[in-house]
């Protein structure tokens, strides 16, 4: 008997302990939320984001062609961009050329003019530069710009880069990036910009992983959350989307993982058979 009292109440112990710890993780939730104006992303819900243009095996990724035929559906659009040797915004995915192109070696390594002049490999369209990409979506749908950047280095100058070719623009547009520190250039630089933190639970589960996205959500103060469909349903965007901040999720590849994403999610970005 005097055991068994004895792991009742260690029992009862941790059922304290961790519901103190989700009340307090709640408690802290509630103040970092920060949510934005309705009518400032009300635009985001609701639509199909087609994962780097509606590409296939003849139509290359984050290409003029892709993003036409995006275009031709009524969709939204996600692209990339990284910055080149000349502080110039490309849209490309990969950091080096070695998969979508014959060339080889990292984008930044070039300048865009070099940039300009390399096919991508399916239909020998050259790699774009984001200047180009607003000129031919003139606003005709959304678009959802992602920033990369490495933790390493600075984001400034692709910041910057990517705000100077958006001057002017007039059509439905938000930047986003995994790096907390893009969301919070373009709040100091440009804050009536969108801007959207990207989100992964990979690798960074529990207690540790929480507070990570509870400060990079900190930093960002983001209008948005792009959000990984593998973690979904998760509690942190759950209670972030309840208090107003829209949640999307990437990248739904599936008829399955387009249900999920209507579930608990406000618009999927999508490709292949995770499209409508």
């Amino acid at each position: 008997m005097p055991v068994a009292q004895s792991v009742c109440r260690h029992c009862r112990w941790a059922l304290r302990w961790r519901s103190t710890r989700s009340s307090r993780s709640a408690r802290v939730d509630r103040l970092a939320a920060q949510a934005p104006y309705p009518l400032r992303v009300a635009w985001l819900a609701g639509q199909d984001y087609a994962h780097r243009g509606l590409h296939d095996a003849t139509i290359p990724e984050n290409s003029p062609q892709a993003f036409a035929a995006a275009i031709a559906h009524g969709m939204g659009i996600e692209c990339d961009v990284q910055r080149t040797a000349d502080g110039e915004a490309m849209v490309f995915h990969d950091w080096d050329l070695d998969r979508l192109t014959d060339a080889s070696g990292p984008v930044a390594e070039r300048t865009a003019a070099d940039l300009a002049t390399i096919p991508l490999a399916g239909n020998g369209q050259p790699i774009p530069r984001l200047s180009s990409v607003l000129e031919q979506i003139a606003g005709r749908v959304p678009l959802l710009i992602e920033v990369k950047s490495k933790r390493e280095l600075p984001v400034e100058a692709l910041c910057a880069a990517v705000h100077r070719d958006l001057k002017g623009y007039a059509g439905h547009c938000a930047v986003m990036s995994f790096d907390p520190r893009v969301a919070f250039w373009f709040a100091r630089h440009s804050p009536h910009r969108v801007r959207g933190l990207v989100v992964t639970e990979e690798g960074a589960k529990g207690l540790v992983g929480h507070i990570r996205r509870w400060l990079a959500f900190r930093l960002a103060r983001p209008d948005f959350l792009a959000y990984d469909i593998r973690d979904l349903p998760s509690a942190f965007p759950t209670r972030r989307r309840a208090r107003g901040v829209p949640v999307l999720t990437w990248t739904v590849r599936s008829p399955d993982l387009r249900a999920r994403a209507a579930i608990y999610a406000d618009a999927p970005i999508a490709e292949g058979d995770g499209l409508a």
